[in-house]
């Protein structure tokens, strides 16, 4: 969802034109900025924390060449979901796990790879030396 999506829905759930809703959004995201900024955190109770952390300074690897680099201290935002949006994705989870479990009982397969497929790929990838002579 993108913020324009955003200011559609409340737009039209509140009734508010959308170039109103655009600005309420923006400075809503704006102060959140402003917040982490000056005092490092902000909690918004029943969605979630963001916090400023700082990444110490390290010795790295570049993964092209393997030449040792150094790399500086740097600041991240980090984001700790509250509980409620814990909750509700878990219960996403849940319901995703249930109909995974229906369709494969739909299917009449115990897991989620039928007996013949694991058979075939274990063949696949077993290796008998007496055969590989012949």
């Amino acid at each position: 969802m993108t913020k324009k999506e955003i200011v559609r829905t409340i737009s039209e759930e509140i009734g508010l034109t959308q170039l109103q809703t655009k600005e309420i959004v923006q400075k809503t995201f704006d102060a959140i900025v402003e917040t982490l900024v000056a005092e490092k955190r902000i909690e918004l109770r029943n969605f979630g924390v963001f916090e400023v952390k700082r990444r110490a300074p390290r010795k790295a690897r570049n993964p092209r060449t393997g030449e040792k680099v150094f790399v500086d201290e740097k600041f991240v935002v980090t984001f700790k979901p509250g509980k409620e949006m814990e909750e509700r994705v878990r219960e996403l989870e849940r319901q995703h796990a249930a109909a995974a479990r229906a369709a494969r009982a739909k299917t009449g397969h115990k897991d989620s790879q039928p007996a013949a497929v694991a058979q075939t790929a274990a063949a696949a990838t077993s290796y008998d030396p007496a055969a590989a002579d012949s």
